[in-house]
């Protein structure tokens, strides 16, 4: 049991948080769970924490939204923990690099920079200063820096705005309304004649054509979505609380009945 003064101090901020990590990984005193983790196994809770915390605004669950920005930075301090053990970096360098780049991202803020400036140009300053910090890395390839982790229909948007940057796009909607229907009709045709690696192969091209229409109509394909996934929740609870009333579950039902409750669902909520 340790018996740093500073774990059970309520008023430790992030060190006390800190300090509760480093006690949870020491090999002899440690967590047996926590001490055999690395890098790939905590990276998926790392993700769930973020769109928790998404989530959490999605829903304006401001109540939630402390404790979930709390295991957020939990992750955090984690993987700069599994750094520090490894010789890499440590918590202090994590801050002071992300305190680098926002000062340097921000010339009109901390710098002689004017701040006359409309929110569509700062955005335009901001890709220019990450275009030259890519450069610094040696990354020569449009494409390079993307993600590989990044949630697809949100990389697959970084990848289109990046290639769009530089005149690889099509110049109207119509256009891409156009490749849809290329796409669906390669499905089909992948579907009744060709194998199964195909079909994954063309479904994929189509919904990556549908991430490019949202993003050449202004729209987020990945938060259209979860507006989808909400729906779909809200309007099968319908019918599973209509059909509650009835003395039934959803096993018990057949489609027809639970359509006609859907379509009961649709029509409330346009009411």
């Amino acid at each position: 049991m340790t018996h740093d003064p500073l774990i059970f101090a309520p008023e430790g901020g992030v060190a006390r948080l800190r300090a509760i990590m480093a006690a949870l990984r020491d090999p002899a005193t440690g967590c047996p769970w926590d001490i055999v983790q690395d890098f790939a196994t905590i990276a998926p809770y790392t993700i769930e924490e973020a769109h928790e915390v998404a989530d959490a605004i999605e829903r304006q669950a401001w109540g939630e939204l402390q404790g979930e920005l709390g295991d957020l930075l939990l992750q955090v301090v984690y993987h700069a923990q599994m750094a520090e053990e490894a010789g890499l970096f440590g918590f202090d360098a994590v801050v002071r690099g992300i305190s680098d780049k926002m000062v340097a991202r921000h010339p009109h803020v901390f710098g002689a920079e004017s701040r006359d400036k409309s929110p569509e140009q700062q955005t335009a300053d901001w890709e220019r200063i990450k275009a030259t910090e890519r450069a610094g890395r040696a990354e020569e390839g449009v494409l390079d820096g993307v993600a590989l982790g990044l949630p697809a229909l949100t990389r697959a948007l970084k990848l289109q705005k990046r290639a769009a940057r530089v005149g690889f796009d099509w110049p109207s909607t119509n256009k891409v309304l156009a490749k849809i229907v290329e796409e669906a009709g390669e499905l089909v045709e992948a579907r009744d004649q060709l194998g199964p690696e195909a079909l994954a192969d063309e479904y994929g091209d189509l919904l990556f054509v549908m991430v490019n229409l949202g993003r050449h109509l202004g729209l987020d394909a990945e938060a259209c979505l979860r507006g989808a996934n909400a729906k779909f929740t809200r309007r099968f609870g319908h019918i599973e609380a209509a059909l509650a009333a009835r003395g039934k579950r959803p096993q018990e039902s057949d489609l027809a009945e639970m359509d006609a409750l859907w379509t009961q669902a649709k029509a409330a909520e346009r009411a």
